[in-house]
């Protein structure tokens, strides 16, 4: 599922792309993956220009110059691509917004969404989540007590996106091994400087991973050469079983809370 790094870099490339054209038309190939009927959505969409492109957690809000928001969230299997009809993947798109010559295809929409709302409904929809790990307000103290309220296991405290928005199965794994703590260490076991390294390591993390384009495998646009440089840079995620990058101990792979984690047990304490 795309986190914080992979949907800020979608944020960030079609900004750079998209903005300020108008929408011609608006193709609906699966209406539940829409909010409102589809005559309705395409009436209220078409013509409508994106003034701007915004991100909460894991989801990007399209702002349209007529004050609606198209929120989307990908959730498991969902990617973006832009280009022309010749260009596309030979993929099932699920909804098609098409600027003309270029066209931004929603894919892998199963049991993902794109909903047309008032900025109201998304402020509303949004209102549940925690604070974003990155922004300037947020510190170790707020990191600190927020985890030990949870009083739980430190991946899926981290995952809980009313904890904290927009880190999950990826950067949870990677945060906890580059501050060298144990994904199934409860909240309350850790010190003082586990917190302090917890958070120097979430800047650290996320940071870099928004820099090298996050994990997506598939790229945004043709020659796109930023999209999905974080894959070969994970040191404990989806590596089962390879060797550990410091000390070259296998890498562990269980399942903790029904989800697949992945850490060094001579690395991480």
């Amino acid at each position: 599922m795309p986190e914080l790094p992979e949907m800020e870099t979608y944020r960030m490339l079609l900004s750079q792309r998209m903005l300020h054209q108008p929408i011609v038309t608006v193709e609906v190939e699966r209406e539940k993956s829409i909010n409102v009927p589809v005559a309705a959505f395409r009436q209220r969409v078409e013509a409508r220009f994106v003034t701007g492109i915004s991100r909460r957690a894991k989801h990007l809000l399209f702002h349209l110059d007529s004050g609606e928001i198209l929120l989307l969230h990908l959730m498991l299997g969902g990617w973006m691509f832009y280009g022309t009809e010749e260009e596309k993947p030979d993929r099932t798109t699920q909804v098609v917004l098409s600027f003309g010559q270029r066209n931004l295809y929603f894919i892998g929409l199963r049991l993902g969404f794109l909903h047309l709302l008032s900025r109201e409904e998304a402020d509303s929809r949004l209102a549940e989540l925690g604070p974003e790990p990155l922004e300037p307000g947020f510190s170790e103290a707020d990191l600190q007590r927020r985890l030990m309220r949870k009083r739980t296991m430190l991946k899926p405290a981290l995952a809980d996106q009313k904890t904290i928005a927009g880190i999950g199965n990826c950067y949870s794994d990677e945060i906890c091994f580059d501050a060298g703590l144990l994904p199934t260490r409860k909240t309350y076991s850790l010190s003082p400087s586990d917190f302090g390294a917890l958070y120097r390591s979430m800047n650290r993390v996320l940071r870099e991973a928004i820099r090298f384009g996050g994990y997506m495998e598939d790229p945004l646009f043709p020659g796109d050469a930023l999209t999905g440089g974080v894959n070969s840079r994970c040191t404990v995620y989806d590596r089962g079983g390879e060797p550990c990058i410091r000390c070259g101990s296998p890498i562990v792979q269980e399942e903790l809370a029904s989800r697949k984690v992945f850490y060094c047990t001579s690395c991480q304490h």
